[in-house]
């Protein structure tokens, strides 16, 4: 709800929220967007980096083809991540962790912006752009913002390959972290869904988990999506504008 620019927060949505102990949020790529995060989705075939269209040269296709041209694309983004800074929804959810008793905050996005903020044992759905991940043994290596090692990197336990550690158009989830996520959104007793349309699966499945095993379901975004129509309650606007005034 909006009025004049003011959002309004239901009764019931503020008593619940005072009162829940176990709260689940899953977050997409609007969020991200109001810190200046560029999607990269053009629509359609759009060639957005030399020639290639985003679900190309971020395919696991690609990966076999042409590694060093997939680090050179995620070294380019992780370039312009490091300017950006986490905005209020940010930290807001952060602040979130420290209220309730059981927060799970769930993410599909690869940023890192949520950590940045202070949030701890966030869920990535689609893995982070922060990390390598051997294409051997699956070690895992944390990438920093000025990183000139070679392209692509050599693991140092089994001397293959490493890759961005990041869910690409053709694969699967990371295993455990969806199964994770359920688990928690089976028991949550309110959850929101921000800055999202929730409609690509299996993320999309969450809200629609944590409804029908009895949570009130709240959607955080500019318009209204597919989701809309079975949230209990919908609160359009920017996510940074809107979250913090849970806090008031």
């Amino acid at each position: 709800m909006q009025t004049s620019g003011v959002f309004e927060i239901s009764k019931e949505l503020r008593e619940r929220f005072a009162l829940s102990s176990s709260v689940l949020v899953l977050t997409g790529a609007g969020v991200s967007a109001e810190s200046g995060v560029p999607t990269f989705r053009g629509g359609g075939q759009t060639a957005i980096w030399k020639g290639m269209p985003f679900d190309v040269i971020s395919s696991a296709r690609m990966v076999e083809r042409d590694l060093p041209a997939v680090w050179e694309w995620f070294d380019y983004r992780r370039n312009l991540l490091e300017k950006l800074s986490p905005n209020p929804a940010h930290d807001a959810m952060a602040r979130w962790q420290a209220r309730f008793s059981d927060f799970t905050l769930v993410t599909q996005n690869i940023d890192g912006l949520h950590q940045r903020a202070g949030s701890r044992d966030v869920l990535e759905l689609h893995g982070s752009i922060w990390r390598a991940r051997c294409n051997g043994c699956g070690s895992l290596t944390e990438l920093h913002s000025q990183d000139n090692d070679e392209r692509p990197p050599v693991c140092f336990e089994c001397g293959n390959s490493k890759r961005p550690d990041v869910v690409l158009f053709g694969e699967m989830l990371p295993a455990g972290v969806f199964e994770r996520a359920v688990e928690r959104a089976t028991r949550c007793e309110l959850c929101f869904v921000v800055g999202t349309s929730a409609i690509v699966y299996p993320a999309a499945a969450l809200p629609e988990i944590a409804r029908s095993s009895g949570a009130y379901l709240v959607e955080v975004n500019p318009e209204r999506t597919p989701l809309s129509s079975i949230c209990d309650e919908v609160i359009q606007g920017k996510a940074g504008e809107i979250l913090p005034f849970f806090d008031q």
